[in-house]
């Protein structure tokens, strides 16, 4: 860690702090509420939750502000999980007594729709002298600081890069207590960063970019990033407002990886096809995609990949797919776009421009 770094961004907070304290009031009673709320739930509570118990849960967390209808969330995790299985695998994660590295890596497997943002986020507001939040700000503020090997990829957000992410964080908290702070828990870490380092950690300076992308070592490695690009091409065309789903039966013998979908009064729906490629054969990406024209309701089918393979796509699907409905999509860019996305959704809903209904 750029010690350096991280003395001039306490410096500068512990000033700011001072300065507007009225300011840093508000923000950080709104924290300890947050972690009130969270700690005022035993395993026994948890695991006798109602739905609409689970709602309130899972909607007062910061990494939900994304989504407008966060009821349709609730919902699709339950869909997705099971409720009774999802408590329990919540109970397991949060009041378990195998090693957090055990505890995480289980859950992210077991558990569909829930990433390490909002896994991280809960465990904080439960334990916060222990946990952190790991996410893209904590991404971009540790890569600000020069701690190496920071993840880009979801299945790089292990159990064990967790621990040493909160090692570093009870590092940074050390650091807050011996300029003058208050004592600072994690949970105070993160809002250091939030509100001092990322505005430096995002301007673009060199020594400042994000984790750079990297290949896929392994087959499952290869299959984590698969499924992520996918998870994201459907988050994207949700929060486009398509209806978006992943797996979709096209047409006959082609199940695709996403398809948005959108509505056109009583006259029927235009369909947008996306076929994910990370490593091995095109073939069945082509034959997919080239079935999926046979649809009339589809206007464009998607290639996603890196550019390299994007570029066999183009040259060996030339004569086989109708190439004036073929599109490409870099995969590193529609994980940009996801990123822009949420960080605009999460800015407007913020607002609370619409009400949130049932």
């Amino acid at each position: 860690m750029n010690s350096k770094k991280l003395q001039s961004a306490i410096s500068t907070f512990v000033k700011n702090k001072k300065a507007n304290a009225a300011y840093y009031d508000e923000n950080w009673a709104e924290r300890n509420e947050r972690k009130a709320y969270y700690q005022s739930f035993t395993k026994d509570k948890l695991l006798a939750m109602t739905e609409d118990d689970f709602f309130e849960y899972i909607s007062k967390l910061w990494s939900m502000i994304m989504w407008g209808n966060k009821k349709y969330v609730a919902d699709q995790l339950i869909d997705d999980n099971g409720f009774d299985p999802l408590k329990k695998q919540l109970a397991d994660l949060l009041y378990g007594t195998a090693p957090i590295e055990k505890r995480w890596d289980g859950f992210l497997k077991s558990v569909k729709g829930i990433g390490p943002a909002t896994v991280s986020e809960l465990l904080t507001y439960i334990n916060p002298k222990e946990y952190v939040i790991f996410n893209r700000t904590t991404i971009l503020c540790y890569t600000y600081l020069d701690i190496p090997d920071m993840p880009k990829y979801n299945y790089q957000y292990t159990g064990k890069k967790y621990a040493e992410v909160c090692a570093i964080a009870k590092e940074i908290s050390s650091a807050l207590k011996s300029a003058g702070a208050e004592d600072y828990d994690l949970l105070a870490v993160d809002y250091f960063l939030w509100d001092e380092v990322l505005p430096l950690a995002e301007k673009k300076e060199p020594g400042n970019q994000a984790p750079v992308p990297v290949t896929p070592k392994t087959a499952s490695d290869s299959k984590s990033l698969h499924d992520e690009i996918k998870e994201k091409l459907v988050a994207i065309g949700e929060l486009l407002g398509f209806e978006s789903r992943s797996e979709v039966k096209i047409t006959t013998g082609a199940v695709v990886d996403a398809v948005w979908e959108a509505k056109i009064g009583n006259m029927g729906k235009a369909i947008y096809v996306f076929e994910v490629q990370s490593k091995g054969s095109i073939d069945s990406l082509i034959l997919n995609l080239k079935k999926a024209q046979s649809n009339a309701a589809v206007q464009a089918v998607v290639a996603v990949a890196d550019e390299a393979q994007l570029a066999k796509i183009i040259r060996e699907s030339a004569g086989v797919i109708d190439e004036k409905s073929l599109r490409t999509w870099d995969s590193e860019d529609v994980l940009a776009v996801y990123d822009s996305l949420a960080r605009a959704h999460e800015s407007i809903n913020k607002l609370a421009l619409v009400p949130e209904s049932f």
